[in-house]
């Protein structure tokens, strides 16, 4: 991207919910041994085990036990989650995302709430993903009916163990999901597998740390799954998602693009990149974070002598990629305003829908 900021990045805060027997924990550990690079903090809201096959990590309240690979875990109760949240954004502990891994009877919009209200300036909500039992879904809804909540707040439904269910109960899944409300992504999974770009975005690290760094866990394991399947299908996870990339020199209208992001179709669950408004900010680039529902916009300083643009990834299930493309095309500017009233009254207020979105102190996205 072209913009620099003085800011230090937000580290998002993803929710990975879902009742007993779901596939969380499986899905976890596959995020933590397919990372891309990232260092993961964990904190779990139980008192269970995350097992990495042959490493285990249990965690007692209180407790913070390094993963390897600069993730670390922690096992807490949920009263103290500011304090943790605190602990682990600290730029010491140099992570990159949070994963809350919640107990299965925890309500997990609770959790939420409880993100969206912090008032740690380094985090950023970073989704709820809602871990569905393709095989054991009736029985699920009868013994806990509350499901069906848990998915209208849900950003992203993992439909796991679909090998077990079959395409006829996988659909009627997809239906009893739609007629809660959700327009969240539904991305099928066996074993928990999902590609970790839906999550979190592959890590930048220096040069020099990656050369001087030691094997990790999670290069070794790699290399031996790599040797025994003799082709890395893992590679393809991608294929249970669509993602849409657009960019552009020439400036959004603001209003027009809040029309497109307040209308988002159904599936698209990430929005990332940053947004040139031209006239509206001559002086910033506007960075975008948009995770189901939730939206943030982080005005930034552009780079000096550097290109002004527009680039976003757009990432969901089942969207038409062509016509998201052509909406956005349909948000630039179309017919530049002369020099003198660029920062009249009325461009001024084309930003008011954007500026709803940038966090001031003391904010309360809940």
């Amino acid at each position: 991207m072209s913009s620099s900021s003085p800011r230090s990045p937000q580290i998002p805060v993803v929710v990975l919910a879902g009742f007993l027997g779901s596939g969380k924990t499986t899905l976890l550990n596959h995020l933590l041994l397919h990372r891309a690079g990232n260092r993961i903090g964990v904190i779990v809201n139980d008192f269970g085990a995350i097992e990495i096959d042959a490493m285990s990590v249990s965690g007692q309240v209180g407790s913070t036990v390094s993963l390897g690979g600069g993730c670390l875990c922690c096992a807490v109760d949920a009263s103290e989650l500011d304090t943790y949240l605190e602990t682990l954004t600290r730029p010491s502990a140099r992570l990159d995302v949070i994963v809350i891994e919640a107990s299965g009877l925890a309500e997990p919009q609770e959790l939420v709430r409880m993100i969206l209200a912090s008032d740690n300036p380094r985090i950023v909500y970073g989704g709820l993903v809602e871990v569905v039992d393709a095989a054991e879904f009736e029985a699920t809804r009868e013994r806990h009916p509350e499901i069906g909540r848990h998915l209208a707040v849900a950003d992203l439904v993992v439909l796991n163990k679909t090998d077990r269910a079959g395409d006829e109960e996988c659909a009627r899944i997809r239906k009893a999901v739609a007629e809660t409300g959700s327009t969240a992504a539904i991305v099928p999974a066996t074993y928990g597998r999902i590609d970790p770009e839906l999550l979190f975005d592959p890590a930048l690290r220096p040069d020099s740390e990656e050369k001087a760094r030691q094997l990790t866990f999670e290069d070794l394991y790699l290399e031996e799954r790599a040797a025994q399947d003799g082709h890395g299908h893992d590679g393809h996870l991608h294929t249970a998602y669509e993602s849409v990339d657009f960019d552009s020199d020439v400036p959004m209208d603001p209003r027009r693009l809040m029309e497109f992001l307040d209308s988002r179709p159904e599936g698209l669950y990430r929005i990332k990149g940053y947004v040139d408004f031209g006239a509206g900010d001559p002086g910033n680039a506007y960075g975008v974070h948009a995770v189901g529902r939730f939206l943030r916009f982080t005005p930034q300083p552009w780079t000096r002598g550097g290109p002004k643009r527009t680039q976003l990834v757009l990432i969901g299930s089942g969207i038409d990629a062509p016509a998201l493309r052509k909406e956005l095309e349909g948000c630039r500017v179309t017919g530049e305003p002369a020099a003198e009233t660029r920062q009249d009254a009325a461009h001024e207020r084309a930003m008011w829908g954007v500026l709803r979105y940038v966090r001031q102190p003391g904010d309360d996205d809940a």
